[in-house]
């Protein structure tokens, strides 16, 4: 029987346990061990991720897109919830921002396991999840580096005469 994938309440929950019992170095909390999970992909990487999203053509009509963004200040919480998202199908866009298109029943046990790991311990801490639609994404704009999102999405016509 393959083994059930632990949520970030359990991840949480066993680093909390141990931390108290004073044992230190719970591996899946371990950054260094894991690889750094503050780096991002290019700007052009985490873009074409959400193009390929918008243009899919056989995309579960079922499946919802929704955004992640939270305001997390404790390092291993952080730690924790990010590699729960990563596993969880959700995509990194930003920092704090991920991005996932997924079946209902995920996006309601994501929501489940970030509202136990909220309330496990006292913080002034936010987890905002916003559902979207692929109209809104097609909408969306990049203020920043040197990229034209209109013309990635194509949604700017050129007519030459």
């Amino acid at each position: 029987m393959p083994r059930k994938r632990p949520t970030a309440h359990d991840m949480l929950m066993r680093y909390f346990l141990r931390h108290q019992a004073g044992i230190n170095g719970h591996r899946t909390l371990n950054a260094e061990r894991d690889g750094d999970i503050d780096e991002l992909p290019s700007l052009n990487e985490r873009l074409r991720l959400i193009l390929d999203l918008v243009n899919k053509t056989e995309r579960n009509s079922s499946n919802m897109i929704f955004f992640v963004m939270y305001d997390i200040a404790s390092n291993k919480v952080r730690r924790a919830v990010v590699k729960y998202l990563e596993r969880s199908g959700c995509h990194r866009v930003q920092r704090s921002i991920f991005l996932a298109d997924t079946s209902p029943e995920i996006c309601r046990q994501i929501q489940h396991d970030l509202a136990e790991v909220q309330a496990m311990y006292d913080n002034e801490d936010s987890i905002f999840i916003v559902p979207l639609s692929i109209d809104y994404i097609r909408a969306m704009k990049v203020i920043g580096e040197n990229i034209d999102f209109d013309l990635i999405l194509k949604t700017r016509s050129t007519v030459f005469f």
